[in-house]
């Protein structure tokens, strides 16, 4: 794709709600994305048709209490030509209100230049999805949202992507946080090992997301089971301030395995690493106000 029209697309970044992640934008690109793989082109999105997908994207992976699409609809139409909104009388937006929205027939699409690179070289969807992805969420997150949004990633063919800010992740990083935790999950002491390999069924997890500046420090990091590691970065499980596991109350399971799993974790420590003074306070209060469902 044109450098200058991934640039602007790249530039869409995630806002700001009361202090609280608002990932609204990159939602919409994405759903917008999948809307253009579908029919082969930028068709316009309804949004009477779309609100409730866009809304139940939002409410799956925007921080708690965030807003609705009506947000990103309107503001995402001011990005540069990145998106474009008509009314059915040929209008631009007419703000961001759902009433209004609705009323006039409003539809976006994804802007004119954008639409033609993606035509010409279909690959670069792919490319410029993960590079969405790759900026705003956690990577445990990405093939849900991507399920949810009803985009069809390749990852065998995705192109490599270079962080916008320049960062570089370390590779030591994986190694360092499972050999700190004994290659044990700090929620649950699941160990697992398959053979003569190495670990199996566990992850180095960022307690402060990479795309929001976590670092990849033993103090940022923490060794958990796949299972938890999901449940983490969906704001199912938290920590407090005294490092000790919380379960969000909107969690529900009805199954004896969801109270073993999940519900028995509430109030037990985090299992205590060695060669570090474990997670910070700074990142436990981030994920706390930026990930956990509170309620």
């Amino acid at each position: 794709m044109a450098v200058d029209v991934l640039e602007r697309v790249l530039r869409v970044r995630m806002g700001r709600s009361n202090g609280r992640r608002a990932p609204h934008k990159p939602l919409l690109l994405l759903y917008a994305l999948a809307h253009f793989q579908r029919l082969g082109g930028a068709a316009p999105i309804g949004y009477s048709a779309a609100e409730a997908e866009l809304q139940a994207l939002i409410s799956e992976f925007a921080a708690p209490g965030a807003g609705g699409p009506h947000y990103p609809f309107h503001h995402l139409s001011t990005d540069d030509g990145v998106w474009i909104v008509r009314t059915v009388d040929g209008g631009g937006s007419p703000g961001p209100s759902p009433v209004k929205l609705r009323d006039s027939g409003a539809s976006g699409r994804l802007g004119p230049e954008l639409a033609a690179e993606l035509l010409d070289r279909p690959e670069a969807l792919s490319t410029l999805a993960q590079a969405i992805l790759d900026d705003n969420f956690a990577p445990s997150l990405h093939d849900d949202i991507c399920r949810m949004a009803g985009l069809d990633l390749d990852t065998a063919r995705l192109a490599a992507v270079v962080s916008r800010s320049g960062r570089r992740r370390d590779p030591r990083f994986r190694q360092q946080v499972l050999t700190a935790y004994r290659h044990t999950c700090a929620f649950c002491g699941f160990a697992g090992r398959f053979g003569a390999a190495a670990s199996v069924g566990l992850d180095a997890a960022h307690v402060r997301w990479w795309a929001f500046d976590g670092p990849d420090d033993l103090d940022n990091g923490l060794c958990l089971c796949a299972l938890h590691h999901k449940l983490f970065d969906k704001g199912v499980l938290g920590l407090t301030a005294r490092l000790q596991v919380v379960v969000s109350p909107a969690f529900a399971g009805n199954a004896s395995a969801a109270h073993t799993q999940v519900g028995a974790l509430h109030g037990r420590l985090l299992l205590t690493p060695t060669g570090t003074a474990g997670v910070h306070a700074d990142h436990v209060s981030w994920h706390e106000q930026q990930v956990f469902r509170a309620a």
